[in-house]
């Protein structure tokens, strides 16, 4: 019996230690010919104000939770018209309060968060224009589409081109 009390004891510890609030995500799918793979923690708006506030204006962002958002391409590929080695990258965003976010992707992929990012090691940086709508995105995605990757989370949506 004390065995079995002292597992229980384990598995719950273990349990609440590795429970992420903000759950990995992956997304994966072809643009034309080339392979995309996003991998993302997926944190949840849990009716807090998000733009401004937990996520701060003009300030560089990790574009999810926990660990760097990467993004990775087995083939060049074109963004916003500035070409993009294959290879794996970090995903970071500048929200503002105007009309247009900054887009970054990073040499570096292991950081942990916003902290790791260093203006040095970006590989791209492009204007995006996000979507202001009325519907609520609870938990933020990525969505690899036929033409490029939507970003939704909160009521912001914007839309970055892959060729």
């Amino acid at each position: 019996m004390k065995k079995l009390k002292l597992t229980l004891l384990l598995l719950l510890i273990t349990t609440i230690t590795f429970a992420q609030k903000s759950p990995r995500k992956q997304s994966a799918k072809k643009i034309g010919e080339t392979m995309v793979e996003i991998d993302f923690g997926a944190p949840s708006v849990k009716d807090r104000a998000i733009w401004g506030e937990l996520v701060p204006f003009n300030k560089v962002w990790r574009a999810g939770a926990n660990e760097n958002t990467t993004i990775s391409f087995d083939k060049d590929v074109k963004m916003k018209g500035k070409t993009v080695p294959a290879g794996k990258y970090g995903v970071f965003i500048i929200p503002t309060s105007g009309e247009q976010w900054t887009f970054i992707l990073s040499k570096k992929n292991d950081a942990w968060g916003s902290n790791g990012y260093d203006k040095a090691n970006d590989l791209v940086r492009f204007k995006v224009k996000p979507k202001m709508v009325d519907d609520n995105q609870e938990e933020m995605t990525f969505k690899i589409l036929k033409k490029g990757i939507q970003f939704s989370w909160e009521k912001a949506r914007f839309f970055i081109p892959v060729q």
